[in-house]
């Protein structure tokens, strides 16, 4: 055992990031806003002593102290003022900071001073607003419109997607949407965004605006669902796969260019060189894609790779990946919960540990090594992502495996290099590259439409609690970073975990009901039927998505509505009798009764209602119902819920 804990030592460092990044994950994930005091100062005091003291078990608590108290004051400093209350046709007068295009509306991000917006603070703050006009302003330009505004909603079901959050830690304070606006001052300061503008608008390409200006919404849904059933829906989030395809295509042009100039080579490297102006280039890539979490991982990656190569040394190295993971973290500890850090990152890990550690053997033969590798690649990749992707959104794709291997070359090797040349020839008027790129891109689409079509090409997983990531992510951990002394202990302790974080998962309780915070919409599942209160809800429009998804069914599923008497609604589990009212007449005639009939569980009303002889029957604000009997309440008490 000595001899094993002494055989760790060195691989300490890399559970740093792991460790902070748990305590800031408990920290979104509390049900109520911890109130510390003097947090910022108990970060600062943590992190210095997680650096002089030498203990290791006492280093790992400081660590998790500072990762918990430092997400909480970057909470706190960010301060997002945000709206109060939702309101109708309010003047607005600001400054366009970025426009984002899809496929129907275009979404415009205006800065304005949040005392227009009866927000009371002295700051800016980002309204989000779509519109389907023809001519849109310029990035910089400064406009007058009337708004409808609405206040960033707090998730409807407990473990989806929190957008308040969200729009909290992106600086958003309202979202909505305009008719029409007035430019009252022209821009005249060009930026990146300006140049995005720019380019998108001499493109007029979604392949221009997904790979390359890294718009998340340039595809119709249907295009991207496609992809996603296909197994290669990453490809439209820019990130290591684009930046290594960049940075391998400016090497080699440079390269070739400077091979050419004596004067340089004999003074300088002409490789050296290149990987200068390649990360240059790579830089620029970072700038007009947006910046996004995946891709500035991958782009510090890059950096580290490109840096070792002219030091002659080896980047791909986990103590590296750590270290862009702890700069990211402490950049904005918030992007440890998005899909896209947790999905990038994952992926990396994985792959580093695969081809660094494992080495496994590949054929000699050049082309039966290229597609070994990029078998085992993708079979790596998928593996250490499906949590992940199963968490996030509910299911995984069967065929990922053969859509990498089918799909990705053709990405590689054609579509991204036309792309990549259709972008700078469109800034001059040439389209030709661009219109080939979209000839092959709807035949490699087909084929993906294939894939997608095939039996069982997504298999529905249902909600994946937080537990079982958790076992999941120390069970990866053991196989990676633990050093084995004799036997392969990381795998038997990682194989252990992930089976327990299986179990957990599999075995979790069942929801089976739910009601959102306004109680506007509420849904059971009995005998395999989701049953609704509605059709529709104009205001939890993916809520029957989610739900149907979070409770393991597919999204297609029909789902029933529910009957009522005369406003009355009784919705029957296996174990529970609910009743909810939607109107204010059937509360009235049916309340008394109900609290005095003992086969009633619940009461659930659209209306506040306060009756202390059954208030025990009475739940109020967002919650979930699961088959254990366990009541989950949706967090309200956050400061991205508490509107300023």
């Amino acid at each position: 055992m000595q001899e094993l804990w002494k055989n760790q030592r060195e691989n300490l460092f890399l559970y740093v990031p792991f460790i902070m990044a748990a305590g800031a994950a408990l920290y979104f994930t509390m049900a109520t806003e911890p109130n510390i005091p003097y947090c910022w100062l108990v970060a600062a005091v943590t992190f210095v002593a997680a650096i002089l003291i030498r203990i290791p078990v006492i280093r790992a608590i400081l660590l998790f102290i500072f990762g918990f108290t430092f997400a909480n004051t970057y909470t706190n400093i960010l301060d997002t003022p945000t709206i109060t209350r939702d309101l109708q046709d309010v003047n607005v007068h600001g400054r366009v900071e970025q426009i984002d295009y899809t496929t129907n509306r275009a979404r415009i991000f205006i800065r304005v001073p949040a005392r227009e917006l009866k927000i009371k603070s002295d700051d800016d703050t980002i309204i989000r607003v779509s519109i389907s006009a023809d001519q849109l302003p310029n990035i910089n330009d400064e406009i007058t419109t009337s708004a409808t505004l609405f206040q960033p909603n707090t998730p409807d079901i407990w473990g989806g997607f929190d957008f308040a959050r969200w729009a909290y830690f992106n600086g958003i304070g309202a979202t909505g949407f305009i008719d029409d606006f007035q430019i009252t001052h022209h821009a005249t300061i060009g930026t990146t965004n300006n140049i995005r503008d720019w380019l998108h608008t001499r493109a007029e390409s979604k392949l221009v605006d997904g790979l390359v200006l890294g718009y998340k919404n340039s595809l119709p849904a249907d295009e991207r669902n496609t992809w996603v059933a296909a197994g290669v829906g990453h490809i439209w989030s820019i990130s290591g796969f684009h930046m290594t395809l960049v940075v391998g295509w400016l090497f080699a042009i440079f390269y070739f260019l400077f091979r050419c100039i004596p004067f340089i080579v004999r003074r300088i490297p002409a490789r050296n060189m290149a990987f200068i102006f390649a990360w240059i280039g790579v830089m620029m890539y970072l700038g007009l894609s947006g910046m996004g979490v995946a891709t500035t991982r991958a782009f510090l990656m890059t950096t580290l790779l490109l840096a070792a190569a002219i030091m002659g040394r080896s980047a791909f190295s986990l103590r590296n990946v750590c270290m862009v993971f702890c700069i990211i973290f402490l950049a904005n500890p918030y992007y440890i919960m998005t899909a896209g850090f947790q999905l990038s990152f994952s992926a990396i890990f994985g792959l580093i540990w695969f081809w660094t550690i494992i080495k496994p053997r590949v054929p000699q033969n050049k082309i039966l090594r290229a597609i070994y590798t990029a078998i085992l690649t993708a079979i790596v990749a998928s593996t250490f992502t499906a949590p992940f992707v199963a968490m996030h959104f509910y299911s995984l794709p069967l065929y990922s495996i053969l859509g990498n291997l089918i799909l990705l070359p053709i990405f590689s090797f054609v579509i991204m290099p036309l792309v990549m040349l259709g972008t700078i020839c469109a800034a001059v008027g040439i389209h030709f590259p661009l219109h080939i790129a979209d000839i092959i891109y709807n035949w490699t689409l087909g084929i993906a439409n294939q894939i997608s079509l095939l039996p069982f090409a997504t298999v529905t997983t249902g909600a994946v609690s937080n537990t079982a990531i958790c076992f999941f992510i120390v069970g990866m951990m053991a196989i990676v970073f633990i050093k084995p002394v004799k036997l392969h202990i990381n795998y038997i302790i990682g194989a252990a975990f992930i089976f327990i974080g299986t179990i957990t998962a599999y075995f979790a309780p069942m929801p089976i009901f739910f009601a959102t915070p306004d109680h506007e919409l509420v849904g059971t599942v009995k005998n395999d039927e989701i049953i609704f209160n509605k059709i529709r809800a104009s205001n939890h429009y993916f809520i029957f998505d989610t739900w149907k998804q979070m409770t393991g069914h597919t999204v297609d599923t029909p789902h029933i509505r529910a009957t009522h008497e005369r406003g009355l609604y009784i919705f029957e589990t296996q174990k529970y009798k609910i009743a909810y009212m939607q109107r204010f007449l059937p509360l009235l005639r049916n309340l008394v009764k109900l609290c005095n009939d003992d086969s009633v569980d619940y009461i659930v009303s659209y209306m506040n209602i306060r009756a202390p002889a059954c208030e025990h029957k009475i739940l109020q604000g967002g919650f979930t119902i699961y088959d254990s009997g366990k009541i989950i309440y949706l967090p309200a008490t956050h400061r991205w819920n508490n509107r300023h």
